[in-house]
């Protein structure tokens, strides 16, 4: 990105000076909210991860003077931060292919380095989930909202005009909010200038693309989220892994990423790349042992395991109680195993617990790693019934439970986030902004999940269709192979590549 005659510019595509303007005054807002100091130094080492070295060999790059050097050659950061976790999740897939290709993943998440990345990062974190709490809990807000901001689609005329006046609201699909988001990453470049330039760098998150550009790193391969092409994600001097070829066409068309509709020039080509689904190698690795293993289970008559996943953000509180009330005299009759994801989300389990006091004796509770870790084991070759709530004291076991239990389950229930893209059963409920509506068109059309249920009653019927017939999970099941021999689930490795040279072989 660049200024001409103080005006930004992106891919040959400049913004109004007006707009200019209130980028520049965006970032100083930073500046002095949190008296940043552009000459501050960051002394950079590694040290083991707690959560995910005996998973993934994970080392974190700390803020410290008294850890490990940071070792260039055979490894791959992996950069991400906590807005919600879908952004860890695809983190993960990125340090899992990059173990699996025979690298040392370095583990950098902005939010645990001390400084101005966690000061700003944190700002922008509660308001996003203030309002995506928000967003289930009016549905006035919502549609006329948060679908606005997180699509770029008009709703009613003044609240448009509302929302293109105030700063912090510029809808996410626009190129102006592009360089806004990068002004405010430029805040992070004395992080980034710590690291060597030249170490590949896969980000999850365009924050944290932004900052490693801004700060000279040079082989950055941002591995890009959601189904629904939005400008904010692009970053000019990084590569682009798209999970979909509609996602490609619309980045490498910059569709409706002007807010007057005028055609703008497209993003070079050698900026994007189709990659495919962003997913864990050994939820890849193990597709057809995993899919044979649901459809055996099925034919032996025993009960359809479902898992519910509660997001980063906390929200879908009277969805989460409404399944689970539902699926209780299923799992008394032994129909359904029941699996309820909470995070890391403590207050979750508290209000849980008082709306469930009558059923308390069939809740079983998983409350650490080794734990939960243990159950996936005992199941996968063995017996599942009842109740299981998974509640954990970090990020990374709260985000990593899922992908450790999607393997040993029939069907996920889950919002059209992230795990849109991933290889196991699901049903769609109802996204959170508008632009996770196309992560559910994606899983639809290729055969691996439901339509998006808008509705709690449409939820549970997928549920009784899922639990009490063999039709739609033979399909998932097989479109789910069929996509592996594809290269549908292969974004990960494709993104390792792209930041490294070196090519994945499948054994």
């Amino acid at each position: 990105m660049r200024m001409e005659n103080g005006r930004y510019v992106i891919y040959d595509n400049t913004i109004s000076s007006r707009d200019s303007r209130k980028v520049t005054a965006w970032q100083e807002m930073f500046v002095k909210k949190f008296n940043y100091d552009p000459s501050e130094k960051y002394t950079l080492t590694l040290k083991d991860n707690p959560y995910g070295g005996s998973i993934f060999g994970l080392k974190d790059i700390v803020r410290a003077d008294d850890g490990e050097p940071i070792v260039t050659g055979n490894a791959v950061i992996c950069s991400t931060i906590r807005m919600g976790f879908g952004h860890y999740r695809i983190a993960m897939a990125g340090a899992s292919c990059a173990r699996a290709m025979g690298f040392t993943p370095y583990w950098l998440d902005l939010l645990a380095i001390p400084g101005i990345t966690t000061d700003v990062i944190d700002w922008c974190n509660t308001w996003y989930s203030r309002w995506s709490r928000i967003s289930q809990r009016s549905g006035f807000f919502n549609k006329y909202v948060w679908e606005s901001v997180t699509t770029g689609e008009r709703t009613l005329p003044g609240l448009w005009t509302f929302l293109n006046s105030w700063t912090v609201g510029w809808p996410w699909r626009f190129l102006k909010t592009n360089v806004k988001d990068y002004k405010m990453s430029e805040l992070f470049r004395n992080l980034h200038e710590a690291l060597p330039s030249d170490m590949p760098v896969l980000t999850s998150h365009m924050w944290t693309c932004m900052g490693a550009v801004a700060g000279g790193m040079t082989h950055v391969v941002d591995m890009m989220f959601d189904n629904w092409p939005m400008a904010f994600q692009l970053t000019e001097g990084a590569r682009h892994g798209v999970q979909s070829p509609s996602g490609y066409y619309g980045f490498r068309a910059m569709r409706g990423f002007d807010e007057k509709g005028t055609i703008l020039n497209p993003t070079p080509p050698d900026a994007l790349y189709y990659t495919g689904h962003h997913v864990d190698h050994e939820l890849v690795e193990n597709i057809e042992v995993d899919c044979a293993a649901r459809l055996a289970r099925m034919r032996n008559g025993e009960p359809r395991r479902f898992l519910v996943t509660m997001g980063g953000a906390g929200a879908q509180r009277e969805l989460f109680k409404a399944i689970i009330e539902y699926c209780i005299p299923l799992v008394k009759a032994g129909k359904i195993t029941l699996f309820v994801n909470l995070g890391d989300h403590k207050d979750n389990w508290v209000w849980l617990q008082g709306e469930l006091a009558s059923y308390k004796e069939l809740i079983q509770t998983h409350f650490t790693w080794d734990d939960t870790k243990a159950l996936a084991d005992q199941v996968r070759n063995g017996p599942a019934e009842g109740l299981h709530v998974f509640l954990h004291d970090n990020t990374f076991h709260a985000v990593y439970a899922t992908n450790y239990l999607m393997r040993v389950v029939d069907v996920m229930i889950t919002k059209p986030s992230e795990l849109a893209f991933y290889p196991v059963p699901k049903i769609f409920n109802a996204r959170v902004g508008g632009h996770e509506m196309w992560g559910a068109i994606r899983g639809a059309e290729l055969g691996d999940g439901t339509v998006e249920t808008r509705t709690i009653p449409q939820t549970l019927q997928a549920i009784d269709l899922l639990a009490n017939h063999t039709d739609l999970l033979e399909m998932y099941c097989g479109c789910i192979v069929k996509n592996k021999g594809i290269g549908i689930y292969d974004g990960a490795y494709k993104c390792v590549e792209l930041a490294t040279g070196r090519k994945f072989e499948r054994k």
